[in-house]
């Protein structure tokens, strides 16, 4: 029963971050109230499957009523994070050690008789992951104090055994800061990050940000700050720190329980997903690189590669102390099993940890209330960013709110999301060679990270801010943009990073006894000028910024990077404006003029697959 030796371990990972946690006051629980529930989609499943995973909740939990989490939160409103945070993993930790010892026995005979297999024991919510079958989920129940079970079709669980470590991601040392030293994308100054830098001196010094994702690369920007466990020894294939993981040097792949980071190469957007996140949140200039993308260019990014084992990698983040865990991705359809994950990020959030999303793409292809899905349609501890574009216009993939929570669990009904907004459309994206392509990204991925950044910075700030003062200040500091007030679209507006920062300064000064006047008041230049940033980009031109190789487009000569100023002798000034020249013009084959080193070509390509995506760019410059 060796994997039933957990609780032991957990509070060994413990004390590798802090002695004060094997001491830590041990906070009061809740009891899970009612009788033993079942996922009420078991049924359907039955046509489908057999075998299923079950994530199991046991009665004691730190949260056990749906709307514990406000009620708590303000039973600790008087606390500082990193000693609530201490005392939050140390409950948490005992509370599951001590179920798992009581029902030792019981789970050791129900392994024997291979009710369950792949059991992962979890402490972020007191309770476990197994696979089994839908006939034998009754036997789960005997285990005492189960009170819910949330089932779906199995999911592969590849926490163990570990595989051979991934070479050690050599460094790279980071220039001197210098808010002027590099070039910067428009974003940074949209969002008056370079000012947070410039009169604070806040560059995100101190904070870790786990970025979860599904693949990353390491461009220089990156390895310079990339993340170093202190308590693992570089690439000697060891778990020196007795957390189950072998090298959990710069982050883990949980999918596949090895540190391998680096899934797939190429200059993809696909492939270059994750690593565009980290970038955006603390990516950092070098010697060797003229541009710096990072709204908080001193922070430290880990990568994590979660699969089936989400728990596993917050538990790592937390152990690692983490500040923020950035989530570009967003899962369909998962019905009552969302209680599940809202319970580990609610848990999360009292361990200290900033749970960020991007608001989802897809108000094009769903309707409200479910264009935003999990982890970013979470009240309260996931922070959702909707996106505008360069020029604040709406963009029209991006998910509108609101959300509606009406599980077993959670009974919030109608939920205001998102919170805030940020852009998601024609980002500039670093490529693993160090060159910059000025208009390869689009999405609401993009637009979470720059939450993400900004939290970094007033965690850098204050380290003490707590989670439900943060989303204060952030949603009342940012710049209205869409409808007066809040809406559904932009939520509170635009980020506002200097003011953010300033607010957490001013209150820090008062909570410590100090003058808190520099922070106080309003100025001039501490808001966005929406007036001056539209009039400078009133000017745009349509880019190609993908070829499909087998497309019509690609086999008439477009390149990437073409600019695409006419169909048929008719002006483009917009991406609308050659879809609809192209669906009009007659005949199967249209002629399209583009510049291409300062030269104008002439193409003819047919209608029929042309294999082109394009992206509006404005003429004013991508960095500055």
């Amino acid at each position: 029963m060796t994997r039933f030796a957990l609780p032991a371990l957990l509070l060994c990972c413990a004390s590798v971050i802090s002695n004060a946690q094997q001491t830590a006051k041990v906070l009061p629980t809740e009891k899970l109230a009612g009788d033993v529930w079942v996922s009420p989609n078991v049924d359907q499943l039955a046509k489908s499957t057999r075998r299923v995973t079950a994530k199991v909740w046991f009665e004691d939990q730190f949260l056990g009523r749906g709307d514990s989490y406000s009620k708590r939160a303000k039973e600790f409103a008087k606390e500082k994070r990193r000693s609530l945070r201490e005392k939050v993993v140390a409950t948490l930790q005992r509370t599951s050690a001590k179920t798992f010892v009581r029902i030792e026995k019981q789970l050791a005979q129900l392994e024997k008789e291979n009710i369950f297999s792949n059991l992962q024991q979890h402490w972020i919510v007191n309770g476990f992951t197994c696979t089994t079958t839908i006939e034998k989920l009754d036997r789960l129940k005997e285990l005492p104090g189960v009170k819910k079970i949330f089932v779906m079709r199995a999911q592969p669980n590849r926490l163990g055994p570990m595989r051979n470590a991934a070479t050690v991601i050599p460094g790279t040392k980071a220039s001197e800061f210098v808010s002027d030293q590099f070039q910067h994308p428009w974003y940074i100054r949209s969002l008056l990050a370079d000012k947070v830098w410039k009169q604070f001196g806040v560059t995100g010094q101190g904070t870790l940000n786990v970025i979860h994702d599904f693949n990353f690369v390491f461009p220089a920007n990156l390895r310079a700050n990339v993340y170093h466990n202190p308590h693992e020894i570089a690439g000697n294939q060891k778990d020196d720190d007795g957390n189950g993981l072998v090298d959990d040097i710069h982050g883990f792949n949980f999918q596949n329980g090895s540190n391998q980071l680096t899934i797939a190469g190429g200059n993809t957007p696909q492939t270059l997903h994750g690593t565009t996140c980290a970038n955006i949140v603390c990516g950092t200039g070098t010697d060797k690189t003229p541009f710096e993308f990072g709204i908080a260019p001193r922070g430290k990014w880990a990568g994590v590669i979660a699969g089936a084992n989400l728990e596993a990698a917050v538990e790592w983040a937390i152990l690692q102390e983490a500040d923020t865990y950035s989530m570009s991705f967003s899962i369909p359809n998962l019905g009552e099993m969302r209680s599940h994950w809202r319970k580990v990020m609610e848990h999360g959030s009292f361990c200290g940890v900033y749970f960020v999303s991007g608001a989802g793409n897809f108000a094009q292809t769903a309707k409200v209330p479910v264009q935003m899905r999990v982890p970013e349609d979470i009240p309260e501890v996931v922070f959702a960013a909707a996106g505008v574009q360069r020029d604040l216009s709406q963009t029209p993939f991006s998910s509108k709110g609101p959300v509606e929570w009406n599980t077993d669990h959670y009974r919030d009904g109608t939920v205001q999301k998102p919170e805030v907004c940020a852009f998601n459309m024609g980002l500039p994206m670093l490529m693993p060679n160090g060159s910059i392509r000025g208009t390869g990204a689009n999405g609401n991925s993009f637009a979470g990270p720059m939450f993400c950044g900004t939290i970094s910075l007033m965690l850098s700030a204050d380290p003490d801010l707590l989670p439900w003062d943060l989303k204060e200040i952030i949603t009342s500091s940012a710049t209205d943009i869409g409808p007066r007030g809040i809406d559904y679209e932009t939520g509170h507006g635009l980020i506002n990073c200097y003011r953010s920062v300033k607010e957490v300064l001013r209150r820090k000064a008062i909570r410590d006894g100090q003058d808190a006047s520099r922070f106080t008041g309003r100025e001039d230049g501490d808001e966005l000028d929406i007036a001056a940033l539209k009039k400078s980009l009133a000017s745009k031109r349509v880019i190609v910024v993908r070829l499909n190789p087998n497309g019509n487009g690609a086999k008439a000569g477009f390149k990437v990077g073409d600019q695409v100023t006419k169909v048929n002798g008719n002006d483009v000034k917009s991406a609308a404006d050659y879809v609809e020249l192209v669906q009009a013009a007659e005949g199967d084959e249209v002629e399209i003029v583009v510049v291409r080193d300062g030269g104008n070509l002439r193409l003819k390509v047919k209608k029929a697959n042309p294999g082109m995506r394009f992206s509006q760019a404005f003429n004013e410059p991508v960095f500055k």
